[in-house]
């Protein structure tokens, strides 16, 4: 029987879908970014194929898992974020800015899997180019296949001739479904594109990974649902004047999402970096104000960061900015310090930063935020032997954190002699040999610890 064609409106942002266009988008509020998705419909399905081969339900003890399903990429902080490796029959998605690094650690993965046939399909770069960035990585694969090509049809029949185990696809935004009557990189493009691939993955039992682009916003560009299709979602942050980035996981079925990799950015390509807190407080000024040193858990690391603050007074209208760390927040410890801890910070210019290009979102955060906007503030250093770690509540109290033992055990490994901790725990505290805990109730409390400075208003 004939097709009948129908039209949708999908929002690019977010992956709303409406039968209507509209100017804004009411999910996600998006101005002009519904664009216009046209497919075919069977009026019947009497008849119809199916592309996969029929299962049958099994029940739950017969399934076999002695197979090995993981493997090793080679790049240890990669496989820490992976879950342990990755998985035979996934599909991985890898999203990040322009020149962030994607490409490049997908081609230093196809260095470090010499024995096994991998095929990367690239739509940006010739062949040539390829050759030149892979010389530069030192990739010497002998299995690695390089097939410069935009046409999903011929991307598949190249799958079924050659048979590899792994497929990488840079990126899913220039590969295009000749049936789809669109331009490569929309939103219908990439949906069915990617549905197609995610089925001959399952089908064959490939590893695939694929390049997505992001938005000025920071997430993958084209419909949401491709980031409910895939198995596994990984960003790849940092900035790009800056060496260090980090690998997080949006989503990860095989493993979990609270992991983070660190990679340092040479010439040689990207270099896995085991012990990121040593590297991240390397060159700190020695008695500067304005500076303090936390411990943040990512996943199951704990790692240590380094907060930096700038306060000075204001002429005109006081400036708020930061950097890694959000800035609600930073405004609410302000407002904190100003209140519960008695410094009028309202009338002075604040300038708060985290090196290394880290984004801080453990709350643990809060008490070393506070005490280097208070040194900076006071025009006094904290000193390079101290730490700190707690939440701060509104009413100035000083709270508890988790895996506090965890965290006190990397302060102490990494040289610090005191930390400043809340005087209330959940956890019982196994206190390092060479490390002074100093416990305090709240904001004010901690100021005069440290800064041995009382406030200079009583409120």
């Amino acid at each position: 029987m004939a097709k009948k064609e129908k039209s949708m409106y999908c929002c690019s942002e977010c992956g709303y879908e409406t039968t209507n266009w509209a100017g804004k988008c009411p999910s996600c509020g998006a101005w002009n970014s519904f664009s216009e998705v046209r497919f075919e419909r069977a009026a019947s399905k009497t008849g119809a194929e199916s592309r996969f081969v029929r299962a049958e339900a099994r029940r739950l003890t017969e399934l076999d898992m002695t197979e090995e399903i993981r493997f090793s990429t080679g790049i240890p902080e990669l496989d820490r974020v992976l879950g342990g490796g990755a998985v035979v029959g996934s599909l991985v998605l890898v999203g990040g800015a322009p020149g962030i690094g994607k490409s490049t650690l997908l081609l230093q993965m196809c260095g470090h899997l010499p024995e096994k046939k991998i095929l990367y399909v690239s739509g940006e770069e010739s062949g040539r180019q390829l050759k030149m960035r892979a010389n530069r990585l030192d990739v010497q694969g002998r299995e690695l296949l390089i097939l410069p090509e935009t046409d999903l049809d011929a991307i598949t029949e190249c799958i079924e001739k050659e048979a590899p185990e792994i497929v990488m696809i840079d990126s899913i935004q220039t590969v295009y479904d000749k049936n789809v009557s669109s331009a490569a990189g929309s939103v219908s493009q990439v949906r069915e594109c990617t549905m197609r691939i995610m089925r001959l993955t399952k089908e064959k039992g490939l590893t695939v990974f694929i390049v997505g682009h992001v938005t000025k916003e920071g997430s993958i560009a084209g419909p949401k649902v491709l980031e409910h299709m895939v198995d596994c979602v990984l960003y790849f942050e940092g900035e790009r004047n800056t060496s260090f980035r980090i690998l997080r996981a949006a989503k990860n079925r095989f493993g979990s999402t609270n992991e983070i990799g660190v990679f340092e950015m040479e010439e040689s390509g990207l270099v896995s970096v085991e012990n990121p807190s040593e590297i991240l407080l390397s060159g700190r000024p020695e008695n500067a104000p304005g500076t303090c040193v936390t411990c943040v858990i990512e996943g199951s690391r704990p790692l240590l960061a380094e907060v930096q603050a700038l306060v000075t007074p204001s002429s005109y209208n006081a400036s708020r900015r930061s950097n890694g760390v959000d800035y609600n927040r930073a405004a609410m410890l302000l407002a904190v310090i100003e209140k519960r801890g008695g410094l009028p910070v309202s009338s002075c210019d604040a300038y708060i930063n985290v090196i290394g290009g880290l984004t801080l979102d453990d709350p643990a955060a809060d008490l070393a935020t506070a005490l280097s906007i208070a040194s900076s503030y006071i025009d006094r250093p904290l000193g390079t032997d101290l730490a700190a770690i707690g939440e701060i509540g509104l009413s100035g109290e000083i709270r508890s954190v988790g895996q506090i033992n965890q965290r006190l055990t990397e302060i102490s490994r990494l040289g610090f002699k005191r930390c400043v901790i809340p005087s209330h725990v959940r956890d019982e505290i196994r206190k390092p040999a060479e490390l002074e805990l100093i416990p305090v109730r709240n904001i004010r409390a901690a100021i005069l610890a440290v800064l041995k400075a009382e406030a200079s208003n009583d409120r």
